[in-house]
């Protein structure tokens, strides 16, 4: 009879352990899918800056080459 005790409670016992691991990865999981979410909103709002850059870009070169082209057609 002790030993019947002994392995129910081996058994509980390990169940309890498996539990509380998928506890402690569930947790996790949706730890790592808020910092996924985060790292995608910093991605977007580097790409919208990276574009906006890359219009001023765009404006400022128009911009010379017209000044530049504006002093070859003086000379």
């Amino acid at each position: 009879m002790a030993l019947d005790t002994v392995i129910l409670a081996i058994i509980i016992g390990t169940l309890a352990a498996i539990v509380y691991s998928l506890r402690v990865l569930v947790l996790l999981e949706r730890r790592i899918a808020r910092m996924d979410e985060n790292i995608e909103k910093m991605a977007n709002v580097i790409a919208k800056q990276e574009l906006q850059v890359l219009a001023e870009e765009k404006k400022i070169e128009e911009q010379e080459r017209r000044i530049l082209g504006a002093r070859k057609r003086k000379r």
